[in-house]
């Protein structure tokens, strides 16, 4: 079975702005599988030092729940102080923006030794050089799929055409380096329904899970991303008819010809589960 490297549910990877303190307080009771507190895009310049402070107060309070913490960018006034308090603080993992390569996730993990390192993949560089961001040692590439559009001059599309290469890409570097990848945000707080089918799509483009940006996101990114019931019962029979006929590595179930491939996804299938 070859699911990434120390797996553990990403389902929902929920961004909550360091500034905001009663957005901060809510996301205690909140579902998601991960906690992102945001230094950056969502703090405002005259807030970073406020927010950071804030944010390493906090960082343990999401527990058992993943906390990382996103800092800003190489080259902005913030960065270092940024990467020093989270490399000292309680959050599992630093969370890269706008990096552009290899260099970015070697210097932080110099700056931050034992700490986790996540990246997202947000610009044109960084597509192409996604496989070794990943092989430098990230423990999860991130889509940012706005600044990804900005950067490439694209617009919004409901049928996302225009990220399908960035997404394919990310996903490929994440499975071989065995980590995890999850896809970008989606802005449109009101589409419920094109936002449930953004994470079915993405579902099927191979992401672990779905960046969120308000509490209504989490439960159907949650179901998108979770094994169904009739999932893991087909899983199970899978198994199961492989046990019976050992050494086969072809069989029939339901008159449908499996071989070793469809027993190594009915085994993910059931580990995604907790089974």
């Amino acid at each position: 079975m070859s699911l990434s490297k120390g797996f553990r549910p990403r389902r929902t990877a929920l961004f909550v702005p360091a500034a905001n303190t009663r957005a901060l307080e809510k996301a205690r009771g909140l579902s998601a599988d991960v906690v992102i507190l945001d230094l950056e895009d969502a703090v405002a310049p005259e807030e970073k030092d406020a927010a950071r402070e804030r944010a390493i107060k906090v960082a343990r309070d999401y527990a058992p729940r993943e906390t990382v913490i996103r800092i800003n960018s190489a080259g902005t006034p913030w960065h270092a102080a940024d990467l020093k308090a989270v490399a000292g603080s309680g959050a599992d993992a630093i969370l890269l923006p706008k990096l552009t390569g290899r260099d970015d996730v070697i210097a932080a993990q110099a700056a931050a030794p034992g700490k986790a390192i996540w990246a997202m993949i947000e610009t044109p560089r960084a597509v192409f050089n996604a496989l070794a961001i990943a092989d430098a040692g990230a423990d999860c590439l991130v889509l940012g799929s706005n600044d990804m559009l900005h950067a490439t001059e694209g617009r919004p599309r409901p049928d996302r055409a225009n990220l399908h290469a960035a997404m394919s890409l990310c996903v490929l570097a994440a499975r071989a380096a065995r980590i995890t990848v999850l896809d970008g945000v989606h802005n449109d707080l009101d589409a419920a329904e094109d936002f449930r089918h953004a994470c079915a799509m993405a579902r099927d483009f191979g992401f672990d899970g779905k960046s969120v940006i308000h509490p209504s996101q989490i439960a159907p990114a949650n179901q998108a991303f979770s094994p169904s019931p009739d999932d893991i019962a087909y899983a199970k029979r899978v198994l199961e008819a492989f046990a019976a006929q050992p050494g086969k590595g072809v069989i029939s179930l339901d008159r449908r010809m499996l071989e070793a491939l469809d027993a190594d996804i009915a085994a993910r299938i059931l580990a995604r589960a907790g089974l």
